[in-house]
């Protein structure tokens, strides 16, 4: 059937505003510099007029300056319009580039919504406020516990009367045991005896003293 009929062509791909962009640039810069090379030509029909008398020749030159700047002025025209419609295609490619960006977070955000309702079926409120009401009961029957075993039992009822009265006393007995009067009784106590039991020589300060270290009595 091909070769009856022939192949089609392949279709070509769709114009792409980026590479538009690029071909408008492209003859944007081609028509600068024709623009470019007019200015050039301008300026030396300009200086030869400066340089001649007025005359057919002067006129000549002129009618070519006039063109040249006819010309000029319509390459600039061209250039205004391909710079506008370059800036239009960008505008555009812009604004498309911001949809498509702005779909792919639409996107997203439906997919995470989805995700999350997903998520929510396995998550049951009640179940958490019973696990909730589980966990303070717990605490508060640990604490009981915790209560109960540091009860004292055992412990026989006293008067607080009597509590009070021995406190008092407790007291009193602190203030006897800071009386420190027994030691001026004990340093006034005699010495130990430094002699020897039966050495009647020794004596102490001059005086002789018997075997207990006391002092003797004058024979009479």
């Amino acid at each position: 059937m091909n070769r009856i009929f022939g192949s089609g062509k392949p279709k070509a791909p769709p114009p792409n505003l980026t590479d538009c962009i690029g071909t408008v640039d492209s003859r944007t810069e081609s028509t600068e510099k024709k623009i470019g090379k007019l200015d050039v030509e301008l300026a030396k029909y300009k200086d030869q007029m400066k340089k001649m008398r007025d005359g057919p020749s002067k006129n000549m030159v002129k009618q070519k300056a006039m063109r040249v700047l006819k010309q000029k002025r319509m390459y600039e025209g061209q250039k205004d319009n391909l710079m506008q419609q370059s800036f239009n295609m960008e505008q555009a490619n812009y604004t498309i580039s911001t949809l498509k960006d702005t779909k792919t977070t639409v996107d997203a955000m439906k997919t995470g919504l989805k995700e999350m309702k997903k998520a929510y079926k396995h998550v049951d409120i009640n179940k958490i406020e019973n696990l909730q009401d589980d966990l303070e009961d717990m605490m508060e029957d640990a604490n009981e516990i915790q209560e109960t075993l540091g009860r004292s039992y055992g412990t026989p009822d006293i008067d607080e009367a009597d509590l009070e009265a021995e406190l008092d006393a407790l007291g009193d007995e602190f203030l006897m045991d800071d009386d420190s009067s027994y030691l001026d009784e004990a340093s006034t106590a005699p010495n130990i005896p430094e002699g020897v039991p039966g050495d009647k020589s020794t004596n102490r300060d001059g005086v002789l003293v018997d075997e207990f270290g006391l002092p003797q009595i004058p024979a009479t």
